[in-house]
């Protein structure tokens, strides 16, 4: 009966002494990584500010500007899909974009534009700039036309500013 009791009153000590040690465990682990004690902070807000995601590694490794947009035009493959939105650019070659959803709207800049190919499902309204001139074409549904260099009287060269496409 002895031997009973002395293991219970030992089992209960061992008990205590492990709790404690995991208690202050974690204490320290909490002061020194504040991040363990959000579990009950509200985390901050998610403020969305339309800007191209890994914009300076596309302007770095293509040489265009990719600025805002709402998410529905994004860079693509050129080989990947037969339904692309294409930009055609003399310095930077064939540029193709995907257009998600009903509509969508991306603002960029990509110099020396001579001719646009919209999807088969949008209609496409692109702005070009060339020496304070603004150029505001639509293409329909499935359409390549020459725009910039191509269609200004004047030869010059041309950029792309901003695409807005449309169901």
């Amino acid at each position: 009966m002895k031997l009973a009791r002395s293991l219970i009153a030992t089992s209960a000590a061992v008990a205590a002494c492990i709790a404690a040690v995991v208690t202050v465990a974690h204490a320290g682990e909490s002061r020194n990584n504040p991040s363990a004690n959000t579990a009950t902070e509200i985390p901050p807000y998610a403020v969305e500010d339309f800007n191209y995601p890994q914009a300076d590694k596309i302007k770095e490794e293509r040489g265009i500007v990719l600025k805002r947009g709402d998410g529905h035009i994004t860079l693509a493959n050129c080989a990947s899909d037969d339904g692309l939105l294409v930009v055609h650019s003399r310095t930077h070659g064939e540029i193709c974009f995907r257009v998600t959803g009903k509509s969508g709207y991306l603002s960029l800049e990509i110099p020396a534009v001579y001719g646009i190919r919209s999807t088969p499902l949008h209609k496409t309204d692109v702005r070009l700039t060339a020496e304070g001139s603004e150029q505001n074409i639509t293409l329909p549904k499935n359409e390549w036309k020459g725009v910039g260099q191509i269609s200004d009287p004047e030869g010059r060269d041309h950029a792309l500013i901003e695409l807005s496409a449309s169901s």
